[in-house]
């Protein structure tokens, strides 16, 4: 029998590829390392790809195959060294940080590694924002991961079937209820998406063409997609409205229960499906690591980027309270647009003379699902289909990898002719035990 490994019995000593070592692998932290390019870093993420979340809903709605809206950091990042797991403590005197490592959500750390850097990035990202709503907790369903976008898809289509043998027309209508929370880009283009899927799928269910579907879409804001221009923004209600989805502006959530949920209007809705999309928060392991944090939970970085109070620590993206000089007094906003922009900034800075950061943001676009979109491009206003096209345009472009951009637009394309598919991939993940007696 082999003996344990030296990364199960001590730490393992090792040097940043590069000199330069990134907490990080989504979208900032991916696109910093890509940007390096020769000149090499070491990125410590729990998975090995970075996930493109601007298409995440199409992957719940089986329009894009799940990893197709995926790219492996290996491919992405093709200089730089990749570490599979998570930081767990940050020396900022010995220029060190302690790397749990093999982190799985099943699995626990097998080992650690202390890695040495000359310059480190924080670019952990943010997680799902709740609030403590009784029942949420254990009733609510998240949108922020491939594995949230897979499990929502298996349960939307769980729901017709579940629907289609009810024994009474109430169970049927819970189970063709669904309620989302947050009508900001995540929700608004997730219920679209979804909505979409039930509709071409319910010709197979011949049971249920009586029974109406009920979508739901809660947020305490005045108006819907309070990001973009009015205009959008009432066009986009305007044609969830025309499509059955009762919307609820000014209202939240107050509880949730197995089979309902209750708002602050007072009605209670019968449901099997809440989706939670309010927000992120930037995520709770920066508390861990001794960094300048802002009342929420943000690293707080100059205009160059770098860490208050040390030179030698950069931070970016949604996890950093970002200060942008062609926006005084404010800062950015958590999306991958400017993600982007602050990577591109990040990596000349790590690579040359440092420069403040500085982005006017070129526009806004989101999808609607059924070839509807709204688009903001440098002060032109486009929806419908043509919105529909720039924003899928747009997403494209960004999209590193010319593999993952034809797979893409191949799973674009045979959507335009073929309605989407309603297998449920439940046990997707989950293989069959070999034991006899299960």
């Amino acid at each position: 029998m082999e003996g344990p490994t030296r990364a199960q019995t001590g730490l393992q000593q090792r040097q940043a590829r590069g000199g330069i070592l990134i907490l990080g692998g989504g979208f900032a932290g991916g696109y910093v390392a890509r940007l390096l390019g020769k000149r090499g870093s070491t990125i410590v993420s729990r998975e090995n790809f970075m996930l493109y979340t601007p298409i995440l809903p199409e992957a719940a709605s089986g329009t894009l195959e799940p990893r197709h809206v995926v790219v492996p950091l290996r491919m992405m990042c093709r200089h730089s060294e990749l570490v599979l797991g998570r930081a767990v403590s940050l020396d900022t005197a010995a220029r060190t940080v302690r790397v749990e490592t093999e982190v799985s959500a099943s699995t626990a750390p097998v080992g650690a590694a202390e890695i040495h850097y000359e310059r480190l990035v924080i670019a952990l990202g943010a997680v799902a924002r709740t609030l403590p709503i009784p029942g949420l907790a254990e009733h609510g369903l998240g949108f922020k991961s491939l594995a949230d976008a897979i499990y929502l898809r298996n349960h939307v289509l769980r729901q017709l079937e579940l629907a289609e043998a009810a024994l009474s027309a109430d169970d049927a209508k819970r189970h063709l209820s669904f309620v989302f929370v947050g009508a900001g880009y995540a929700g608004v283009e997730a219920l679209a998406e979804l909505s979409d899927l039930l509709r071409d799928t319910s010709r197979f269910y011949p049971g249920l063409k009586d029974i109406r579907q009920r979508w739901v879409l809660v947020d305490a804001a005045p108006k819907i997609l309070p990001e973009i221009p009015t205009r959008l923004g009432d066009y986009a209600a305007r044609e969830l409205w025309k499509r059955g989805v009762d919307i609820r502006v000014s209202t939240t959530l107050e509880s949730v229960e197995e089979h309902a949920v209750t708002l602050s209007d007072g009605s209670r809705l019968d449901t099997e499906t809440l989706v939670w999309t309010a927000g992120v928060k930037a995520n709770p392991i920066q508390g861990r690591l001794g960094l300048p944090l802002d009342d929420r939970g943000r690293v707080v970085v100059n205009s160059l980027l770098q860490v208050e109070g040390l030179g030698d620590v950069w931070a970016l993206g949604d996890g950093a309270r970002v200060p942008n000089e062609a926006t005084p007094g404010r800062f950015d906003p958590p999306t991958c647009q400017h993600a982007l922009r602050q990577a591109r900034r990040l990596a000349k800075n790590l690579s040359g003379t440092p420069r403040p950061y500085r982005y006017r943001m070129l526009g806004q676009v989101a999808t609607l699902g059924r070839h509807k979109g709204i688009a903001d491009v440098l002060g032109l206003r486009l929806r419908g289909f043509l919105g529909w096209f720039v924003t899928r345009t747009y997403h494209l472009y960004q999209l590193p990898l010319l593999t993952r951009k034809l797979r893409v637009v191949t799973d674009w394309t045979v959507s335009l002719f073929f309605r989407r598919d309603i297998a449920e991939l439940g046990m997707l993940g989950h293989p069959t035990s070999l034991r006899d007696d299960e």
